[in-house]
Formats: structure tokens, C-alpha cells, sequence
């Protein structure tokens, strides 16, 4: 069983940052894929970033160039680096954990993010 805890959503400005966390329950990384998913209101969940058992990363068209995703395996913590945000980034924004093999998934319960002056 995979618990995901996420953190630091918030307020934040157009053009502003903010740094989001997921802490997971034990070591998984070498297991799961990791991903931050976000969903407005009325709005279908989509992924935003990814990165892979391997490291490798991906990223939503919308967020290339402003978001980064990293993780750090001692802390079994991953982190989205959101940069030059606006308005339309405002949604809950949640962990994910995917088996690799089995493909089911793990979900936190989300962190709020309003972008908005």
C-alpha cells in the first residue's frame, strides 16, 4: 500500500512560482512511475509532468519550459517546480504513483494551486 501526502499549493501571482511536494510512503521509485496531474473545475484531469523509474521526464505542452519535475530518493519525495504561472494553471493538482508493470495507480488528495492578482 502507497500513501502520497502532497504540499505547497497555495495563492500565488501571475508570474509568480511555487514548488509542489509529494511525500510517499516508503521507497517506490524503483517501481512506480511518478506523475503531477492537475484538474480544474469542469475540466478532465490531465498529466502535467512525469518522470520515470528510469529518470526520464515528460511534459504536457502547457507546461514546457515553466514546470520542472524532480525527485529526491532519500526524502522517497518528488517535486514540481512550477514557474511563470498563470491564471489558467489554477486547479488541484495531484500525485500519482503508476506500477510499471501492473499499471494501477496510487493518488494523494491533492493541493490547491490559484494563480490569480
Amino acid at each position: 500500500q502507497v500513501q502520497l501526502v502532497e504540499s505547497g499549493g497555495g495563492l500565488v501571482q501571475p508570474g509568480g512560482s511555487l514548488r509542489l511536494s509529494c511525500a510517499a510512503s516508503g521507497s517506490i521509485f524503483s517501481i512506480y512511475n511518478m506523475g503531477w496531474y492537475r484538474q480544474a473545475p469542469g475540466k478532465q484531469r490531465e498529466l502535467a509532468a512525469r518522470i520515470a523509474t528510469t529518470g526520464n521526464t515528460n511534459y504536457a505542452d502547457f507546461v514546457k519550459g515553466r514546470f520542472t519535475i524532480s525527485r529526491d530518493s532519500a526524502k522517497n519525495t518528488v517535486y514540481l517546480q512550477m514557474n511563470s504561472l498563470k491564471p489558467e494553471d489554477s486547479a488541484v493538482y495531484y500525485c500519482n504513483a503508476a506500477h510499471v508493470v501492473l499499471q494501477f495507480h496510487y493518488w494523494g488528495q491533492g493541493t490547491q494551486v490559484t494563480v490569480s492578482p
